[in-house]
C-alpha cells in the first residue's frame, strides 16, 4: 500500500494556487488596460514594465520615486471586508508625495501578498488600485501577487506600492531659495484620516467599544468601519493645475508626524510656517478621537492630518490664483498662514486653536 510520503506533491499542495493566480490577472487585466496613458501601453504579463519618457513629452526630465503602504489602516480593511477603497490609499499615498515635488506621477506598481489567495478580495483591492492610478492620470504597468503560506495569517494580506514620476529639471519643488518672509501658506482639505495614525485610531476603537459595524458617532448615516475606511484623497490633478499658475513655491504631502513634521520639510532653513488653526474646518473624526482618548491638540497635530491633507507655499501676490486653481480641481482650500523669519531651522508656529 502507497504511503502519503511516495505520493507525488504539486505546488498547491504546498499551500500555492497558480491556477487562482492566473485568474486574478484575467480579472484585473481590463482595469489595468483602462489606465493607459501616453508613454505606457499598461499591458501586464511581461518581465517588467515598460515607460517611454520621449512619448511622454519630457525632454530634459529628473526622476522622482516613491514606496509607501496604507499601515495598520490595513487590519481594518480585513476586520471590515471594505477592500474597495484601500487601493486609492495605496495609490494616494505614493503619488501625492511625488507630485509635491512638482513632478507628475508616470506609472505604478502594486505588491500585494498574503497567505492564500483570494481571488475576489484581490481583485477587488486592486482594481481598486487601477481606478485611482486613472485618476491620478499614471499607469499601472505591473506588480507581483505574492501567495506564501505559513507567512500570513488566514486572511491576512499586505500591500506596498511603488510610483516613478518625471518633472523638468528647472521645476522641481520646493524652490527653496525664492520662498521669502510673508509667502501665503495654503492648506487643502482632506478627506478625514487618510492613511496614518491607525495604531492609535484602532486602539481608541477598541477603547470605546463599539463594533465597526455600529453607526459612527460622527457620521451617522455610515458605519464606524465605513467612516473610518474613508480613502486618501488623490491631490494629483489639483496639485499640478495649481503649480501651472507659477504660485506654488513648495508643496507637503501631511501625513504620519501630522503639519509639525511633514510642513518643514518644505521649508529652507531661517523660514517657519506661522499657521492659524482656526482658519480652517477640522473633520468630525478628529474631534471624536481627541475627545475618546483625551489627546492633546500638540498632540493631534503631529499625528494627524487634522483636515489638511496637503499644504502649499505661495507667492503673496499670485495666491489667489493658486487658491483659484484648486477650487477649480474640486478642493477646499483655505489661506492658513504666512511665512516667517526663525532663528536657525525651519518649523511651525501655531497660533488660535483648533475646532475639536
Amino acid at each position: 500500500m502507497t504511503g502519503d510520503r511516495d505520493k507525488g506533491l504539486t505546488y498547491r499542495d504546498a499551500g500555492v494556487d497558480i491556477d487562482a493566480g492566473e485568474a486574478l490577472v484575467a480579472r484585473i487585466a481590463p482595469a489595468a488596460k483602462a489606465t493607459r496613458r501616453s508613454g505606457a501601453d499598461a499591458e501586464l504579463g511581461g518581465f517588467g514594465g515598460l515607460f517611454d519618457l520621449k512619448a511622454a513629452g519630457f525632454r530634459d526630465p529628473v526622476l522622482i520615486s516613491s514606496t509607501d503602504g496604507v499601515g495598520t489602516k490595513l487590519k481594518l480593511a480585513i476586520d471590515t471586508g471594505l477592500y474597495d477603497g484601500i487601493g486609492q490609499d495605496l495609490v494616494a499615498m505614493c503619488v501625492n508625495d511625488v507630485v509635491v515635488q512638482g513632478a507628475e506621477p508616470l506609472f505604478f506598481l502594486d505588491y500585494y501578498a498574503c497567505g492564500r489567495l483570494e481571488v475576489d478580495a484581490a481583485a477587488r483591492v486592486i482594481e481598486g488600485i487601477a481606478r485611482a492610478c486613472k485618476a491620478a492620470g499614471c499607469a499601472l504597468i505591473g506588480g507581483e501577487t505574492a501567495e506564501m503560506p505559513g507567512l500570513y495569517a488566514k486572511g491576512d494580506f499586505d500591500l506596498a506600492g511603488f510610483t516613478v514620476g518625471a518633472v523638468e529639471r528647472g521645476a522641481v519643488l520646493p524652490k527653496l531659495s525664492a520662498m521669502r518672509e510673508g509667502d501665503v501658506v495654503i492648506g487643502v482639505a482632506s478627506s478625514g484620516v487618510h492613511s496614518n495614525g491607525y495604531s492609535l485610531v484602532r486602539r481608541l476603537v477598541e477603547r470605546s467599544g463599539l463594533q465597526l459595524g455600529a453607526p459612527a458617532p460622527f457620521a451617522p448615516r455610515m458605519s464606524l468601519g465605513e467612516a473610518l475606511m474613508t480613502p486618501t484623497r488623490l491631490y494629483v490633478k489639483a496639485a499640478l493645475e495649481a503649480i501651472h499658475t507659477g504660485a506654488i513655491r513648495g508643496l507637503a504631502h501631511i501625513t504620519g508626524g501630522g503639519i509639525t513634521e511633514n510642513l518643514p520639510r518644505a521649508l529652507p532653513d531661517g523660514l517657519s510656517a506661522e499657521i492659524d488653526l482656526s482658519s480652517f474646518p477640522v473633520p468630525a473624526v478628529f474631534s471624536w478621537l481627541s475627545q475618546e482618548g483625551r489627546i492633546a491638540p500638540e498632540e493631534m497635530l503631529r499625528t494627524f492630518n487634522c483636515g489638511l491633507g496637503l499644504i502649499a507655499v505661495c507667492d503673496a501676490d499670485k495666491a489667489g490664483h493658486a487658491l483659484d486653481a484648486f477650487g477649480m480641481a474640486g478642493e477646499r482650500a483655505y489661506r492658513i498662514g504666512r511665512l516667517v523669519r526663525s532663528d536657525g531651522s525651519s518649523g511651525v508656529h501655531y497660533q488660535g486653536a483648533l475646532s475639536l
